[in-house]
């Protein structure tokens, strides 16, 4: 069908929903907008879907959340008796977050799939574990993680906790293509409830566990019990869903001193305060700085709407605040697991860490100085979640810690994915250790940076929104493939890896990556350095990854300056 047909489709489709029909009126003379909404569907892949909330095909709504839902149930319905055992849905606190569930959920019923649906917004961590915990079929969360608040998203979980894989991701869309938006129908609520089709989760089933769960992953428990009442915390949940357990955990574990920012405390779908609910982003930490002054906290802490990234900003001895990168607080966190635990002989031998290939080279010096094996996945935490569930299934590797560059951090089996809850006590335990020692956490990055050499990152983004952004990005990766670059800010390549291709070449010879398919260029250079190129996955960007290291801070922060002004030209 044309463009034009899909719009005029959906206006005689949904012809009884006014707010609908009212919203596509409004821009029957508006092409350019009637093109971005129809030339194609929202996809769905291993992120399930996001996008902007809108009326169309290509835009996030109940419409599309209908159909994406009986496209999953009648993918779990190829096993009848496995998808009874039914789907957790859980939300945070985005527009239409809770509508968007409650459809899920009531779908669900109405294909006979029964649904466990918190009774309010729970965190992506609390979400992975309670497939687990309830023996799950599948999870739902409705949410799109740090984007603006004109975003919202439906990300799918398999049995195993960890966002579904290639393989059943390319399954329900298969189902979902095959789908009409019409054949898409809710349950009666009462009706659901009565026939015990659907069950609402409250605040013991999982929480409590969970919990309970979480505090096991500490590491030095009379560390805490004798520092955590003296570190001064600040804590912002940016609106979203994790004011609830991060604050409970760290006054369990006995960090009493925690002020809140009041004015990012509630869920806000707006996310008023701030310019994006991104922990990444300086500007989400302008109201906790200010708190911070005024409480003397020494710490600040901030997760974003799903509670799955932490970000973590700490003061000097000087007096002044650092914002540190996702890359390092994940190599603070794991030197201090390995560290600890070899004091203590309790570092296993077949330990391992796993992290995306676009994280910090630094984590594998450090995992080399300990003997701890390192592996790679692509971006996306499912495949980090993927790789602890082949080390349990093969008995070849006690998994110790898991992270990513964009914020995202965990240490347990029993989440399989990104954890913010678990990424506090972490952090929190690490601040209590400097603190004990007289030094500041600060402190401690520029420690291992002087012992393993400096390690600066940079990432950059180009936003190509639409169709026509979708055809420059195609573009740019074939020209890449096409022609790679033979050196970088006067840094021979050494090596290309084309995961697309699944190879790497070095020297005319070509070798198997091992990893899955994936729209991803990676640029090895000289002295450790390296360039990756790829699109986002959830946001119309193309993004460039940026890594170089020295024994000086200086010297890397120049090669790290010449690298990202040579590397940028490859997107132009």
């Amino acid at each position: 069908m044309t463009i034009q047909e899909n719009y005029q489709k959906w206006l005689k489709d949904f012809a009884n929903d006014s707010d609908t029909v009212k919203e596509l009126e409004a821009i029957r003379d508006d092409q350019k907008e009637i093109e971005d909404r129809f030339y194609t569907e929202l996809s769905f892949g291993t992120a399930g879907m996001r996008g902007v909330l809108g009326a169309g095909m290509n835009r996030m709504n109940k419409y599309n959340v209908r159909r994406a839902t009986k496209g999953l149930a009648g993918y779990l319905k190829r096993n009848p008796e496995e998808a009874k055992r039914g789907v957790v849905i859980a939300y945070d606190s985005r527009r239409f977050s809770a509508e968007f569930a409650r459809d899920t959920a009531l779908v669900l019923c109405a294909e006979g799939v029964p649904a466990y649906l918190f009774d309010a917004l729970r965190p992506v961590p609390v979400l992975s574990y309670a497939v687990r915990h309830l023996h799950a079929i599948a999870g739902v969360v409705i949410t799109a993680s740090h984007n603006p608040p004109q975003y919202n998203g439906y990300k799918v979980y398999g049995e195993d906790g960890a966002q579904v894989g290639p393989e059943a991701a390319a399954g329900i869309t298969e189902v979902i293509r095959a789908t009409r938006y019409t054949d898409c129908v809710l349950m009666d609520e009462k009706e659901a409830l009565n026939q015990g089709l659907l069950k609402i989760i409250g605040n013991k089933e999982v929480d409590d566990d969970y919990i309970e769960q979480i505090k096991t992953l500490i590491i030095n428990p009379e560390l805490l019990k004798k520092e955590g009442s003296k570190l001064n915390i600040v804590y912002t949940p940016l609106h979203g869903s994790g004011n609830v357990p991060v604050r409970r955990l760290l006054k369990e574990i006995g960090l009493t001193n925690v002020a809140v920012v009041k004015e990012q405390e509630m869920p806000d779908p707006n996310f008023s305060t701030i310019k994006v609910p991104n922990p990444e982003d300086p500007g989400a930490y302008t109201l906790a700085f200010q708190l911070a002054e005024k409480v003397g906290a020494s710490v600040i802490f901030a997760t974003d709407p799903d509670c799955d990234r932490l970000g973590v900003a700490v003061k000097d001895s000087a007096g002044e605040w650092h914002l540190l990168t996702g890359n390092q607080i994940g190599c603070v966190i794991l030197h201090y697991i390995l560290s600890s635990k070899q004091k203590t002989g309790s570092l296993p031998a077949d330990g391992a860490v796993v992290k995306s290939i676009v994280s910090t080279s630094l984590a594998n010096r450090i995992c080399e100085r300990y003997g701890i094996a390192i592996y790679e996945t692509l971006t996306g935490f499912k495949f980090i979640g993927e790789k602890i569930q082949q080390f349990m299934d093969r008995g070849d590797h006690t998994f110790l810690f898991g992270f990513e560059e964009s914020y995202g951090f965990l240490s347990s089996t029993f989440v399989r994915d990104k954890d913010g809850v678990n990424a506090s006590l972490l952090i929190s335990e690490v601040a209590c250790a400097c603190m004990a020692e007289g030094i500041t956490l600060y402190d401690r990055v520029q420690e291992i940076f002087r012992e393993y050499g400096y390690y600066v990152e940079k990432v950059a983004s180009a936003t190509l929104p639409g169709k026509d952004g979708l055809a420059r990005m195609k573009e740019i990766m074939a020209s890449l493939r096409q022609n790679p670059p033979k050196e970088l800010a006067g840094m021979k390549v050494t090596a290309v890896r084309d995961y697309l291709k699944g190879t790497r070449t070095e020297n005319g010879k070509e070798t198997p990556t091992g990893l899955p398919a994936s729209d991803v260029l990676y640029f090895e250079l000289e002295k450790g350095c390296w360039v990756c190129i790829r699109p986002s996955g959830t946001e119309p960007k193309i993004k460039l990854y940026c890594n170089a290291n020295a024994r000086e801070r200086e010297e890397a922060q120049a090669i790290s300056e010449k690298l990202a002004e040579a590397s940028q030209a490859l997107m132009a």
